[in-house]
């Protein structure tokens, strides 16, 4: 079936009011983020039991999608975090209702699975590839990129049934909801400005007031580049950050002399505001954020790898995707006991808490099974509940 093209706000809104009052829908975006700082909505694609539309953003309103987004019909897509990132900057809407198909292959052994490896195991269709780096804002798209586009959407509600029947016959459908709902909860958008200046390499070793002159500088260059909607690169440099942190300038004449910084930082309003940054900085003395672990005591430190490694072994077991069951934050809340610890609480608490706070408590011990695995052993004299 041929995708239907949309490109203007009559036909979008009569596409919308046909979605509105179906069960579901199958969602897919086209993005670019290379030239701004905000995701840019190059191509929408969603389908339904009727048939496939391919939107153009560029064409139409997107505040009309807000009405089907908040609708009670259920949202299919395929790793949709950065999708709901998209949907949030060009709508100020996620789905209110989302079933992610990855993360729910995650439930019956597959591991982040690619859309084109899960529709192969699961429904033997082999999905045209594409070119990843294509122009999605180019138009007119050429028959290629549309028939790519609709292929990304075109499957995915045949998928949906595939993928509830075995959780069904598995019993984690509600397991799969649940980690669908976390997903769709999660925030989206930027994080905090006055944490950027961590993700900058070789920031973390820099002194400790040069570590608040770092910090201050990022966080202003992170609040201008999405004032204008620009790369934070083309803002300032990295290693104009890092210079700028060392020497600390006082004077535009000193800042100029910063490695990294060119004559458009140091000149006019762009250097004031730099400068500025730095004097508010020198006053701030941020401590770093300690290492995940070594904030809980040292006898528990060791259980880290201990827990780490059952919930690694009960996941190979029962096909689970370990990287949904637990991180490592979520095993160092757990054994800090943290009111609100995911591995206490909900699926993740039933599928392994128990043996976890047995591990950690002295009732249960590890040992290799002599097969390559690892066996749960209850610590009680006569008395064996190996898994």
């Amino acid at each position: 079936m041929t995708a239907v093209w949309i490109a203007d706000q009559a036909s979008f809104e009569h596409l919308i009011n046909q979605l509105v009052v179906v069960e579901r829908y199958a969602l897919d975006t086209e993005f670019h983020r290379e030239r701004t700082y905000f995701p840019r909505l190059a191509l929408l694609q969603l389908a339904w039991s009727g048939g496939t539309a391919l939107v153009d953003p560029l064409a139409v309103d997107m505040s009309a999608l807000v009405r089907l987004l908040h609708s009670d019909a259920l949202a299919v897509l395929h790793a949709a975090q950065q999708d709901l990132d998209v949907l949030q900057t060009a709508c100020g809407a996620v789905p209110a209702r989302l079933f992610d198909t990855q993360l729910a292959a995650g439930f019956l052994g597959y591991s982040t699975p690619s859309l084109s490896s899960l529709l192969a195991g699961e429904l033997k269709v082999q999905v045209a590839k594409g070119d990843r780096l294509t122009d999605w804002l180019q138009r007119p798209l050429t028959a290629e990129q549309r028939a790519y586009a609709a292929s990304d959407v075109d499957h995915l509600l045949e998928l949906h049934d595939r993928l509830l029947v075995q959780l069904a016959e598995m019993g984690r459908t509600e397991w799969a909801m649940a980690a669908c709902e976390e997903l769709r909860v999660r925030p989206t958008g930027p994080s905090n400005p006055d944490d950027a200046w961590l993700r900058i390499k070789d920031a973390r070793v820099l002194k400790s007031r040069s570590r608040g002159v770092a910090r201050a500088v990022a966080a202003w260059r992170e609040r201008r580049a999405a004032a204008s909607d620009i790369p934070v690169r083309q803002v300032l440099p990295d290693l104009a950050i890092l210079g700028i942190a060392q020497r600390m300038p006082k004077t535009v004449a000193e800042l100029s002399g910063c490695r990294g910084v060119d004559e458009r930082h140091s000149r006019g309003r762009l250097g004031e505001e730099i400068l500025a940054a730095v004097a508010s900085g020198r006053e701030d003395e941020p401590t770093l954020p300690v290492p995940e672990g070594e904030e809980l005591s040292r006898a528990l430190r060791p259980a880290v790898t201990l827990v780490s490694a059952w919930v690694s072994e009960l996941s190979r077991q029962r096909r689970i995707d370990t990287t949904l069951v637990a991180t490592r934050s979520d095993l160092v809340a757990f054994l800090r006991d943290d009111s609100d610890a995911r591995l206490a609480q909900g699926w993740r608490a039933e599928f392994v808490g128990e043996d976890l706070r047995n591990l950690v408590e002295g009732r249960a011990a590890l040992s290799f099974d002599g097969k390559g695995g690892l066996r749960l052993t209850a610590v009680q004299a006569d008395s064996d509940t190996s898994r």
